[in-house]
This record gives structure tokens, sequence and C-alpha cells, in this order.
């Protein structure tokens, strides 16, 4: 549970899904929480200090690719991501979850490179790499040596748009998706909640469709789905080349030139002539029970709130990831103090939200009651310190508290290369820049216990609630899985 909060906190400015980080970017939980303001202030001064290991240049090639580099020369590593601006928010009714099917078929090979060459070649060479999908994006990496910079470019390159897509294999990687599916949300309960809630919650929006698709839409997907979704957004100017290690920016630059530079773009919508496809106001609580085989229940509860689109003049975010850390930043935080250890009417309690998205943002408070109790009094619970915290404020210690975690977190990320990379391709794939980052560590120092106070009481309330139960059944009824040939990707 501390290892679990602490990856939330390390990983808020901007918070990526746990599900999605590589297994070596936990490695960032040996690091101990900051609890003191004066710690907090130590790390203040690591900020204000110059940046003696990273220079970071932009580039943007004729074809449209956008390339930034960031030198960090402490070990000869490189990372190198393609960030592509289409995510599964992209997709349409009947197609859902073709942008994590495309990501798989990405390693089925060119005609220069065959199936499953790719990732051969970067292991050999020392390296590793791998691709994740989300709501607003699909991005490929690869971890290599210094000097292997060029291999990464010219295989990721020659993918871009030489990509052989085949029925047969289709065929193959489609039952690999389904079983995905079965294995990370059919037969995960709480993953079932989370994407029952979400279709719940979201009426119109496109974040109402998971990520990995419906399962009628994976069992009526063709090759042709994909071919369609691959020309329409893989293209140089719907990407972004961002590289991080011992590399020279105008040597990145170089090699950019050599293996993206000759590729062709094409007619791509940019994020700001996409339909905006706003979510209409909630206008009262919705409430839904999911039924499935689990040893404890649970309760999920997310309310409609802002994200960030304006990162020097917003407020409101920053607030919100500070009620976040209030409610559930560490062990002497609110949720776990009050509802796990003190009054014990819960085995765990959570809160989460994301600022930075390019579509609506969630705030989420959930829990599973401890023996004797129910969802009913967890979530009773859990309201009760909401309005506890909106009558009687935050205090200014543990204000403090929440910023210096906050700060100690960015810094400990400045050590892994790539977070740094994850960072700037996150913010530069959904509209903002990669430069926001310190306007947003300034932003979040300048919150006030007021607006804290203030945000919780504008945006957790019941018109605009959704409210999910865990009703657990036999395990017995839970039907074993088997691994598909060849395994999972992620």
């Amino acid at each position: 549970m501390q290892k679990m909060r602490l990856i939330r906190i390390l990983c808020r400015l901007p918070r990526f899904r746990l599900f999605k980080m590589p297994d070596y970017l936990f490695a960032i939980s040996l690091f101990p929480v900051i609890r003191t303001v004066a710690a907090g202030a130590v790390f203040l001064g690591c900020l204000a200090a110059p940046d003696a290991f990273a220079t970071t240049h932009e580039y943007m090639l004729g074809n449209g690719l956008k390339l930034i580099v960031k030198e960090d020369h402490r070990s000869p590593v490189v990372i190198s991501q393609i960030w592509y601006k289409a995510g599964s928010v992209d997709e349409l009714n009947g197609t859902t979850g073709v942008a994590h099917v495309l990501e798989h078929m990405m390693f089925k090979g060119t005609r220069k490179v065959p199936g499953g060459e790719f990732s051969k070649r970067i292991a050999a060479a020392g390296g590793r790499d791998n691709a994740f999908t989300s709501r607003d994006y699909t991005a490929y990496f690869q971890q290599l040596q210094k000097s292997r910079l060029p291999l990464a470019m010219e295989l990721e390159s020659d993918r871009m748009r030489n990509l052989v897509l085949t029925k047969e294999e289709f065929s193959k990687e489609i039952r690999v998706v389904m079983e995905e599916r079965r294995l990370r949300t059919d037969d995960q309960p709480r993953a079932l909640v989370h994407e029952k809630m979400a279709a719940t919650s979201f009426q119109a929006h496109p974040y109402r469709r998971p990520v990995i698709g419906w399962m009628d839409d994976l069992e009526n997907m063709t090759v042709r789905d994909a071919r369609e979704w691959y020309d329409r957004w893989y293209s140089p100017n719907n990407a972004v080349l961002v590289v991080v290690g011992d590399v020279s920016g105008k040597e990145v630059f170089r090699l950019a030139q050599k293996y993206y530079g000759h590729i062709k773009s094409h007619p791509v919508s940019s994020l700001k002539e996409r339909k905006p496809q706003k979510e209409p106001p909630q206008i009262g609580i919705k409430r839904l029970t999911v039924k499935a085989p689990a040893k404890l229940p649970y309760i999920a509860m997310g309310y409609h709130a802002p994200v960030l689109r304006d990162p020097a003049a917003d407020w409101e975010p920053y607030a919100l990831e500070m009620l976040a850390g209030v409610l559930d930043g560490n062990e002497s935080a609110r949720l776990n103090k009050e509802l796990v250890r003190e009054r014990q009417v819960a085995n765990s309690a959570g809160a989460g939200y994301d600022s930075t998205a390019r579509g609506p943002g969630m705030f989420y408070l959930d829990g599973t009651p401890s023996e004797g109790k129910t969802v009913g009094d967890l979530e009773t619970a859990l309201r009760g310190e909401v309005e506890k915290l909106i009558r009687e404020g935050v205090t200014e210690e543990e204000l403090a508290r929440v910023k210096a975690q906050v700060v100690a977190g960015h810094v400990f990320q400045l050590d892994s290369m790539f977070y740094q990379a994850m960072q700037i391709g996150q913010l530069e794939s959904i509209g903002m820049s990669h430069r926001d980052v310190d306007t947003m560590l300034k932003k979040l120092q300048a919150v006030t216990a007021e607006q804290v106070r203030e945000v919780a009481k504008k945006y957790l309330k019941d018109d605009s609630l959704t409210v999910a139960v865990l009703d657990p059944q036999p395990l017995d009824q839970k039907a074993p899985f088997a691994v598909p040939p060849g395994g999972l990707r992620h």
C-alpha cells in the first residue's frame, strides 16, 4: 500500500496510469517519502538551481515531425520514443480498440524487417523495447546504449510507413488482444468496475469507451480496420520524436533527418482541428452495481472535474492535485489515517486525479470496506471526509507536506531518463508543451489551503458523481485463464 501511494505521488506531474508503466520505472519507489517542510525547502532549492545535466533542444523536420532532444550525460544510455497523437479517443463506434490492435500489429514486420525481428535486433544490441496505447496517444520506445541510437531510428522510421499488414497475421494477433482483454478486464473485478463506471460517467465523450475495446468490436474487427487506422494517423506530421540521454542535440537532429526526413507527410487533422466532443453537464448522481467473482466488495466514486488547458492561467487543476494529495498522498493522509487506521471502516481507501488529458477529467475516491463493514458504510465515511474538509478546510501543515512531496517527486523523476522522455512525450501529445513543466511546478507551489477547500466544494458534489460498486460473487464462477501463444506484449 505504501509503495503504491508513493508511486502515485511520484507520477502525479503529470500522472501516468500505473498499469502502463514499464517495470523498470518502479525503481523510483525505492526513494523515501519526504514528509517535512524542511526537506521540501531543500528540494525547492534543487529545482531553482541550474540543471547541469539537462539541456533541451526542439526541432521541426520539413515533413512536420517534431523532435525534442534532452541531453542527460550521467550515463551512456539513450531513450528513443515516438509518440503518435492518436488514441482510443479518436476511434469510431464499431472499431473500438483498433488503436491498441494496431500497436500490436506494428511488431509484425515490414518488407525490410520481417515479423518479430524488430525486438530481436534491439535485444541483440543490448536494449529493450515496447509500446503502449492510451486514450490520447500511442507510443513506441527503445532503451539502448547511446551508440545504438541509429539502430532504433532506422527500425522505428521503417515501420512508420512501411508496415506490412496481412490477414493471416491479423487473425492471430486479434486473438491475443481478445485474451488480453479477458485477462486484464473481464477477469479483473476492479478493472471491470472502472470500465463500466467510465461507460456510465461519460454520456457522449469517447472516454466512455475502453482503450482495449469492446469484445464485440474486437471479434468483428478486420485487417482493413487496422490498415485504415494506420494510413490515417501514422504520419510524421502527427508524431513527436523524443530522445533523452547521453547525446548531442545536433547529432540527434542529423540522425532524425537521415532516417525520418524522407518520409512523406499526409493530411492529418491537428489536435486543435479535431471535433471538441464536449461532455454535457451531468445533472444528477448515477449509480451502478457490477457483479463479478471476487473476494471482497469494492466502491469507486468518480466526480467530473476540469483538467489543464492553460498551464499559466488555470488554477483549479493544481488545487485538485493538492486535494488528492491531502486525501491520499502518504501514510498520514486523511483517508488512510481516519478510515483505515483509526476508524477501521476500510481495508484501503484512496483518491486520484489526472490533471493532464485531451478530454474531460475525473476526480476519484475508492476503497474496500473492512470486515463487518459494507460498501454503504464506506461510501458514508468517504463522503464524511469530503464534507469535513469542506467544512473545516485544510491545515497549512498538511498542504506544506503535500507540496514537499510533489517537489521531491519531481526531483526523483529526473533520475529516470525514461520518465523524462515520458513527461515530454505526454505533454506534447495532448497539445501542451514540455516547457510547461516549470510553470506547473510553480503553480502547484502557489496553491493555497482555501483553493483546495474551494475546489472540493465546487466539484465533489452529487450532481457530477457516479458511484460504482463491486458485488462479489463466488470465486468458483471464475473461468481459468490460459495465456495465448506468444504471450502478452505489455
